[in-house]
């Protein structure tokens, strides 16, 4: 039911890292055309899901959500990509990038939203450890990624 994909990638199975060369993380995939889940889920590295999945899911490293994939469930996850569907309430404490095809309706919170020209998105964003009266808060010392937050170098 689930395999541990290590070696070469199949084409489009894993988007590239942020300097733009292929990311080489382990990947769990879960693919099936008719394949159907539900529960809850914890995955300690990164996951692919190219097929029906609800409930809820934990994942330690990479949520990819493949064109063919559609995931109804609450999730928290470090970093996401979605291309095919997505619905329920996301915490992702890295970036979250909705391509092209994708399809979101529910809620995120993280500090990195991008959705890509033709991604759809419906529902509420909110930040990361935005205090609940709407105030950031002040850090002194100021490290490489909060000056790319930013948008300071």
């Amino acid at each position: 039911m689930f395999g541990n994909q290590k070696g070469p990638q199949q084409p489009g199975s894993l988007s590239a890292s942020a300097n733009g060369k292929p990311s080489s993380v382990a990947l769990l995939s879960i693919v099936g055309d008719r394949a159907r889940l539900e529960g809850k889920f914890d995955i300690a590295d990164s996951i692919q899901v190219e097929c029906e999945v609800g409930g809820e899911l934990t994942v330690g490293g990479k949520l990819v959500i493949g064109e063919k994939g559609i995931v109804n469930a609450n999730v928290q996850t470090v970093d996401a990509i979605i291309m095919g569907h997505y619905g329920g309430n996301m915490i992702a404490t890295g970036n979250v990038e909705i391509t092209g095809t994708g399809r979101v309706t529910g809620n995120i919170t993280t500090d990195s939203l991008v959705i890509s020209k033709g991604g759809f998105f419906n529902g509420n964003v909110s930040k990361m450890n935005e205090q609940s009266n709407g105030q950031r808060p002040v850090y002194l010392v100021e490290d490489n990624r909060t000056a790319q937050l930013s948008g300071q170098r």
